[in-house]
Parts: structure tokens; C-alpha cells; sequence
């Protein structure tokens, strides 16, 4: 009848597929390597940046522009500092220092953190002490792998 659509144009229509779905299948290939290649190049820092991309909903400029600020943290240096009298500071130091880590995904530094909080709450000083070089050691990797980020 002449009142009924003509069925080809949007059969048409439905299989066409987009103008640009080959570049943006490739992009997105692209972009999931460079996710992949990232993630193991800060692993070696202690950094999960896989788990930091679903904890910022895949905004990489964010994390990037957040994660860049802790090199400019003052947690590190005030819990080596309260660390020599062991004071009540230094398990608050501890505490934020572990809270800015796991925030960031820092999984190393945060799981050292912890440890040396639970430590200090224990009032077992030695082993906080003990932990203190590693801790330094992962802190300095953080820092480290933030030069990669800004690249």
C-alpha cells in the first residue's frame, strides 16, 4: 500500500555501521595496551593503577593531578619525624599517611602504613621502627613512579 514505509531505508540504516567505528575499536585497543603497559610498569612501584583507574572512574587526568600532589606530602617526613621520641603524633602521622595511600591506590606504601599503625597502637615501637626502612623505601618508589605518570 502507498501509506507503508519503505522497509529497505531503515534496514539500511540499522547495518550501517558507524563512520568512524574502525578507528575508535582501534583507539580503544590502543588505549587498553597502554592501560596494560602502565599498570605493569607501576606495579613495580607498588602501585596498582588498575584498581586506581576504577577508584577515579577511569579519569586518568585526576588521578594523575592527585597522585602528582603527594610528592609534596607531608605525612612521610612528620612520621620519620615523630618516629625518633615516639610520640601519639606518630601513629596519627601513620594513619594518614596509610589513608592518603590507599586512597591512591599506593598499595605497597598503604599495606607498610597499616602495619606500622597497627604497630604503634600496639605500643610495639620496635616493630614500627623496624618497618620504617621498607617504608622509606616504598615512599621513595611512589615518588619515582609520579615521574612516569607526568610523562
Amino acid at each position: 500500500t502507498p501509506s507503508d514505509p519503505p522497509r529497505t531505508a531503515p534496514t539500511l540504516y540499522h547495518e550501517r555501521a558507524p563512520r568512524n567505528a574502525g578507528v575508535r575499536r582501534e583507539s580503544m585497543q590502543e588505549s587498553e595496551i597502554m592501560t596494560n603497559e602502565l599498570n605493569a610498569k607501576l606495579a613495580q612501584y607498588g602501585i596498582d593503577y588498575a584498581e586506581a583507574m576504577e577508584r577515579f572512574g577511569g579519569n586518568e587526568a585526576l588521578f594523575v593531578r592527585l597522585a602528582s600532589k603527594y610528592a609534596n606530602d607531608p605525612h612521610f617526613d612528620r612520621l620519620e619525624t615523630a618516629m625518633a621520641p615516639a610520640n601519639r603524633r606518630a601513629e596519627r602521622e601513620a594513619h594518614s599517611l596509610k589513608g592518603v595511600a590507599g586512597n591512591l591506590s599506593f598499595v605497597r606504601l598503604y599495606d607498610l602504613a597499616a602495619r606500622i599503625t597497627d604497630a604503634l597502637r600496639a605500643d610495639d615501637l620496635d616493630s614500627a621502627r623496624a618497618l620504617m626502612p621498607e617504608l622509606r623505601e616504598s615512599h621513595e618508589a611512589v615518588v619515582e613512579a609520579l615521574a612516569i605518570l607526568q610523562r
